[in-house]
C-alpha cells in the first residue's frame, strides 16, 4: 500500500510523513523530490529550462512510480509519499502506473485554511539562505491558486481531507494514520492493466455520430486521448476484441462486427515494447445511441465527438497521424498497411 499525502505547497506535507512512519507499523518514508533533486543533476541545463516544474517532466513521472513501485517491493509494507500533485492528468498518470502493479494508493490530502496556510509559508526558513527561502516562500504562495481550484474541484473529490487548520503535526499525522486504518482513506478506483513485458496488439475502434465526427475517450490512467479499445487478450479475434473494450469502456453493444481500416506497426521507444495497433469502423451512432454513452471512472474521465483538425490538440503524434490514414482509408474504402505511421506497400 501507499498513502499518498497531497496538498498545497507547505500544507506540511514533509514532517506530516515523517511523523507518520512511526505511527503506521513497516511503513517507510519515499519522498519524490529526491527524484527531482537527480534529475536536476542528471539532465542537461536545455531541458531543465523548457520546464518550470520538474513535474512536467515525463521522466520526473515515469521515474517516481518505477522508484516507488521498486522501492515498495524491496521493503514491502506501507510507503509513505509525500508530493503535491495538482494536475489530474499527472495524478492520473502516476496513480496508474502504480495501480499496473497491483499497489493500492491511498490518497490524503492535507487542507488547512488559506490564511492560515499563508501564515504558515511566511513562517518557513527551512535552507539557512535569506535568498533561497525567500523565492521557495514565494514559488509557495504563487501556486495557491492552482491548489485552491484544485481543491475545489477533482482533488477534493479524489482525496480524503484531512482539515489541518488547528492540527499540529503530530495531530495531523493520528488523524492520517486514524483514516487509514479506519478505510475512510479508501484505495483509489483507479484502473490499468499490467505493463506489457513484449510487443502488444490493439484493437481501437473510429465510432461517428450523425455530423460525421468521431468519438475520443480521455484514460485516466494516460495522458492525452484516445480511440475506444485496447489490447487484444490471447485467443482474441482483433475485431471482437475492439467490439468488447467498446461495450465495456462506453457501455454500448456493437450490432455488427466492424471493418478493418488499417494496420499500424509500433515502433518499440523504451520503456514501451510497441506493437501492432488496428484501427476499425464501427460506424455511425445514432443520437439515441450517444445517449446512452457511460463511462467506468475508474478508467475514463471524459468523452466526445470531435473532427480530424479539433483531434490534433488532443491525440498524441503517434495516434493522430494513425487516425489521419484510418479516415483516409475510410473515405477510399480500402485497408491501409503502416508502419509507424506511415503508409508502406
Amino acid at each position: 500500500m501507499i498513502v499518498w499525502i497531497n496538498g498545497a505547497f507547505g500544507a506540511g506535507k514533509s514532517s506530516t510523513a515523517r511523523e507518520l512512519v512511526g505511527l503506521i507499523p513497516h511503513s517507510t518514508l519515499y519522498d519524490p523530490e529526491a527524484t527531482g533533486a537527480e534529475l536536476r543533476r542528471l539532465l542537461p541545463a536545455k531541458r531543465l529550462a523548457e520546464v518550470d516544474d520538474y513535474q512536467d517532466l515525463p521522466i520526473w513521472r515515469r521515474l517516481v512510480v518505477d522508484t516507488a513501485a521498486a522501492l515498495h517491493a524491496e521493503v514491502g509494507g506501507v510507503l509513505v509519499v509525500p508530493m503535491t500533485l495538482l494536475r489530474q492528468e499527472y495524478r492520473d498518470e502516476i496513480f496508474g502506473g502504480l495501480a499496473a502493479r497491483r499497489i493500492d494508493v491511498r490518497h490524503v490530502l492535507l487542507a488547512p485554511e488559506e490564511t492560515i496556510l499563508r501564515t504558515r509559508i511566511d513562517g518557513r526558513a527551512e535552507y539557512g539562505d535569506p535568498g533561497v527561502d525567500a523565492d521557495v516562500r514565494r514559488w509557495c504562495h504563487d501556486h495557491i491558486p492552482a491548489y485552491r481550484e484544485a481543491a475545489a474541484g477533482w482533488l477534493g473529490a479524489d482525496a480524503h481531507t484531512v482539515d489541518t487548520s488547528a492540527l499540529t503535526v503530530a495531530e495531523t499525522a493520528r488523524a492520517v494514520a486514524d483514516a487509514v486504518r479506519a478505510g475512510r482513506a479508501a484505495p483509489c478506483g483507479i484502473v490499468q492493466t499490467p505493463e506489457p513485458t513484449r510487443e502488444t496488439l490493439a484493437a481501437g475502434v473510429l465510432l461517428f455520430d450523425e455530423e460525421d465526427r468521431f468519438l475520443l475517450v480521455d484514460p485516466t490512467y494516460k495522458p492525452g486521448w484516445e480511440f475506444p479499445g485496447g489490447v487484444v487478450e490471447s485467443g482474441e479475434p482483433p475485431a471482437r476484441a475492439g467490439m468488447r473494450e467498446v461495450a465495456e469502456e462506453i457501455g454500448l453493444e456493437l450490432d455488427a462486427v466492424p471493418r478493418l481500416l488499417l494496420v499500424d506497426w509500433e515502433r518499440p521507444q523504451p520503456p514501451g515494447f510497441g506493437g501492432l495497433r488496428l484501427l476499425f469502423d464501427g460506424g455511425r451512432l445514432a443520437a439515441r445511441d450517444t445517449a446512452r454513452l457511460r463511462l467506468p471512472g475508474a478508467e475514463l474521465r471524459a468523452w466526445r465527438f470531435v473532427t480530424e483538425e479539433e483531434a490534433a490538440d488532443l491525440l498524441p503524434p503517434v495516434r493522430y497521424d494513425r487516425l489521419r490514414w484510418a479516415l483516409r482509408a475510410r473515405e477510399r474504402g480500402t485497408v491501409l498497411n503502416l508502419e509507424a505511421g506511415v503508409p508502406v506497400g
